[in-house]
């Protein structure tokens, strides 16, 4: 009896998530750039920061002199850096994301696997949708406590209390404002995520030609038909959009974001563009799955 209710086993729910789970560890093992490319920027920065935070104790001796916003602007920069690199390379795994499987014949191996066409292609738009985001977060606190560090040894070697430093950097308003940051850009940016990964399914080749020089040939009819340049208005609008509409930034104050009355999610949330652009994403993946599904090796 004991072995018939062995041969019981309830169905793990979790089955239906696996491939997609292991196609996204798929893409971080083939594409290690992925994080390769954070990683070093944040090295050459933490290495410009050593290089310069033997200036801080001069820093924190001013600060009854109003320059307390100087000690914000390294951590502000540094993740500024980072997640703007996790976004350029974002971009570029996308375009290559379904052309390389392609390429190098991969894809015959890929689809027989059991795996859908659209839970690879998900799995793919995961990267710079999820797992992009969450890594450069991550990269970004690790590398604010090594800062935090070394600005904690320096100034107690020079004899000046820590805790001075700690109570004028807003760490933790920082970090809240960091992950509001990041989705929301992760938000605004995923119709341009999702047309790269379309035209990565489409294309043959020159996939990054593909993908501006129709907006570029578009741009150039209307400024010589009509005298207009609405087209590169709204191209400009939906790279810089987030800042315009997710924040409010005070440039008088060097355009610092440490205020949680800085944010507007509700203007963010309400905003058209946000959701066409979103649907405009949805349609690209829905696309490049039915193009996946009868695409060959190139």
């Amino acid at each position: 009896m004991s072995d018939s209710m062995s041969t019981v086993v309830p169905q793990d729910r979790s089955s239906a998530t696996r491939p997609v789970y292991w196609s996204i560890r798929r893409e971080l093992w083939e594409n290690r750039s992925l994080y390769m490319a954070p990683l070093i920027v944040a090295a050459v920065f933490l290495f410009g920061f050593l290089v310069s935070v033997f200036r801080l104790p001069a820093k924190i001796r001013a600060l009854e002199a109003g320059k307390a916003a100087t000690l914000v602007t390294p951590y502000s920069l540094g993740a500024s850096m980072i997640l703007l690199t996790g976004f350029i390379v974002g971009m570029f795994y996308c375009l290559d994301a379904l052309n390389g499987e392609r390429r190098d014949r991969s894809i015959l191996f890929w689809k027989s696997m059991p795996v859908s066409d659209r839970q690879t292609v998900l799995s793919k738009a995961a990267v710079p949708w999820l797992v992009l985001p969450l890594l450069t977060i991550a990269i970004v606190l690790a590398m604010d406590l090594i800062m935090l560090l070394v600005s904690t040894l320096v100034l107690m070697v020079n004899g000046i209390n820590p805790v001075t430093l700690w109570t004028n950097l807003p760490l933790p308003s920082m970090t809240a404002i960091m992950f509001y940051g990041v989705f929301a850009h992760v938000l605004w940016f995923a119709p341009i995520h999702g047309w790269f990964l379309l035209i990565s399914a489409w294309a043959k080749r020159a996939m990054f030609l593909w993908a501006v020089l129709p907006f570029l040939a578009a741009f150039a009819l209307e400024r010589i038909v009509f005298g207009t340049s609405h087209g590169a208005a709204f191209l400009k609008y939906r790279f810089l959009g987030t800042m315009m509409e997710a924040f409010s930034v005070d440039m008088k104050s060097g355009g610092a974001i440490t205020r949680f009355a800085q944010l507007t999610p509700l203007r963010f949330l309400s905003t058209s563009s946000l959701w066409l652009g979103m649907l405009f994403a949805a349609m690209c993946v829905i696309a490049a799955v039915r193009l996946r599904r009868n695409r060959e090796p190139i």
